[in-house]
């Protein structure tokens, strides 16, 4: 928001950049015209010369506006995919990459999996140490994944404390192993906050997929397995 105080100094930087872009323009048209055939630079009328500058100023803001239009749509659809609390796919954008990584598995055939991850004792974490503790355990998650898969593969949160990761072209066995040092990657890499240390762990499922498979039926499939797992883990405490 501009304030009273900043706006002459907008002013007047605007004033400068027309300026520049106006004697920017002049020297253009300068050189377009040395190209004209059997016409002198000083034989164009001055009437010619302004109204070519001003052609050229005007495609020149057009150039800009375009530019900066794409700018601003690029950053809504970066907004619109990416989760609110960490810097990776939102559901919708990991339901979304889940369908084109179906659809790539349906036409060329090598499987590929997802796995569902469950953040153990978020409660406790937010009961103990507050609610902003719980939100820097769930990005210490988030980066973790991100920092231990591949460039090809996708990492999305989907919602509250559970995570998707998409693993192209890897069967279920590949899946399951990776899985297994991602969970003991969270479960190592300790939480700094404050003067606290707080130990983060996670449950996970995996769901190897074909191509005849839906992205929703995918997840909860992943998500039962999860749940299998951690009823598994459980039983051996």
């Amino acid at each position: 928001m501009l304030t009273e105080r900043s706006r002459p100094a907008a002013s007047g930087a605007s004033k400068t950049r027309r300026a520049g872009d106006r004697a920017a323009a002049r020297k253009t048209v300068l050189k377009l015209a040395l190209k004209l055939p059997g016409i002198a630079v000083h034989e164009l009328a001055p009437e010619v010369r302004e109204a070519l500058t001003r052609m050229h100023e005007e495609g020149e803001a057009t150039r800009r506006e375009l530019e900066e239009a794409r700018t601003r749509i690029a950053q809504l659809e970066r907004l619109a995919d990416e989760d609110s609390l960490a810097p990776i796919a939102n559901r919708r954008a990991f339901v979304r990459e889940l369908s084109r990584m179906i659809a790539f598995t349906r036409r060329y055939g090598p499987p590929s999996s997802v796995i569902y991850f469950d953040v153990n004792g978020m409660k406790q974490i937010n009961d103990t140490h507050g609610h902003p503790a719980g939100d820097a355990a769930l990005r210490h998650v988030a980066e973790i994944l991100c920092n231990n898969v591949r460039q090809s593969d996708i990492v999305g949160r989907l919602g509250g404390d559970e995570f998707g990761v998409i693993l192209a072209q890897t069967s279920q066995e590949q899946a399951t192993a990776k899985a297994i040092a991602l969970a003991e990657a969270i479960r190592t890499t300790t939480l700094r906050w404050g003067k606290v240390k707080i130990t983060v762990s996670a449950a996970y499922g995996v769901y190897s997929f074909s191509g005849s498979d839906d992205p929703q039926i995918a997840i909860e499939a992943a998500d039962k397995a999860m749940y299998e797992q951690k009823k598994r883990a459980a039983r051996s405490d």
